[in-house]
């Protein structure tokens, strides 16, 4: 099968990130069909073509609109979640936030986004405090229930808020991280157990051949 430039990246990338957790390379780059589910085994997420930013409109922490047009000059990292999260939001932002500065020491600035998922209880105060004290240059955005509902389309996450009597309720949601290339749109994601290093060296491998 052909592959584009930016699927070939992602060869080339699923190959490093192969190296550093001791996988066998020949098994991704030897000129044979791609074997997907062994990609996917390994945290590496192959798209037939780059899935393009689609121009959603949201919530600045300042509460000020903002579009994902924005995404579109940058390098970005990007995960859906919430405030209220107990464990999994907290845990995966900061995942996020130290492969950021990793790849900052390395002179590759890439920034961190949160959106939430739960616009009744995350207000633009709250996604923007929670995104601070996570990273400095993290960007916290909410909206309106049918503005993150359409970011969420777009994107293609899964979330459903919980039955509960009062407003300590759960949403279950989807926790992969998406990294954002400019002018291509998302070309990968991470799964939550990957570490800092190894979203880093993933996502420093295409920012050197972008």
């Amino acid at each position: 099968m052909a592959l584009s430039g930016v699927q070939k990246t992602v060869l080339i990338c699923a190959a490093s990130v192969a190296l550093v957790l001791g996988a066998i390379i020949h098994k991704v780059t030897r000129p044979v069909p791609i074997d997907r589910n062994a990609l996917q085994n390994a945290g590496i997420f192959l798209f037939d073509t780059p899935r393009s930013i689609p121009s959603v409109t949201l919530q600045a922490a300042s509460g000020q609109p903002w579009t994902t047009d924005a995404l579109k000059g940058q390098w970005d990292m990007l995960f859906f979640g919430y405030t209220f999260c107990p464990d999994v939001c907290p845990l995966d932002t900061v995942r996020n936030a130290e492969a950021v500065d990793l790849l900052e020491a390395q002179g590759k600035m890439v920034t961190p986004v949160f959106i939430t998922i739960d616009p009744e209880r995350d207000t633009p105060e709250a996604v923007g405090d929670f995104a601070h004290n996570v990273h400095e240059r993290m960007i916290g955005l909410t909206g309106s229930p049918e503005q993150i509902q359409a970011a969420s389309q777009a994107y293609r996450t899964y979330y459903k808020k919980q039955d509960a009597e009062d407003e300590f309720y759960l949403v279950d949601h989807s926790t992969f991280t998406y990294l954002v290339l400019p002018e291509h749109g998302f070309v990968e994601y991470f799964r939550r157990d990957k570490s800092p290093e190894d979203v880093a060296t993933a996502a420093a491998c295409f920012i050197d051949r972008m």
